[in-house]
């Protein structure tokens, strides 16, 4: 494996990947696929038990980053507490443009989209698809700040819970 690859992540370190939330780099395991060995990162998500490879040439690529230190937790919490933004009255387009802001991997897009979506289920509720959604947005949420805080993923999930209980 390249250097600068090696340097950018470690076996133990704590990244997000934008589809599953947090996790812990396992190991560093070598696979040859289609005749081509690569190297790839093996992430135990902090989330139902499941092991996710990252080619480690394409970290970049897959939105594989560092969890926010506490300093950004501030900043993040001040987001879910802020007023929802205007979205689209269009399910399938409100439904394009969150997806496309939990994919982003940016964790205050993330929380835009809980806040909003939450907000918007505490006035007139949401349809099936958009429900997952939230519950995939949180869990993705709380898989972050439990590391960021060093609290547990049911504590994670509780602070995010309360900024809306205290909005109710």
């Amino acid at each position: 494996m390249s250097g600068e690859v090696m340097r950018m992540f470690r076996v133990g370190d704590v990244v997000v990947y934008p589809q599953h939330g947090a996790g812990v780099i396992e190991e560093i395991s070598e696979t040859a696929v289609g005749g081509e060995t690569r190297e790839y990162f093996v992430l135990r998500m902090c989330q139902g038990n499941l092991k996710v490879m990252v080619p480690a040439d394409s970290t970049a690529e897959a939105g594989l980053r560092r969890v926010i230190g506490r300093e950004e937790v501030d900043k993040v919490f001040e987001v879910l507490g802020a007023e929802g933004t205007p979205m689209p009255s269009n399910w399938n387009h409100r439904y394009k443009k969150n997806r496309d802001k939990l994919r982003s991997g940016d964790i205050f897009q993330v929380a835009e989209v809980v806040r909003n979506l939450t907000l918007r289920d505490m006035e007139r509720g949401l349809s099936s698809g958009e429900k997952r959604m939230l519950s995939q947005a949180r869990e993705i949420l709380a898989s972050e700040l439990m590391y960021a805080v060093e609290v547990e993923v049911d504590e994670a999930l509780r602070m995010i819970e309360d900024v809306f209980d205290s909005a109710s």
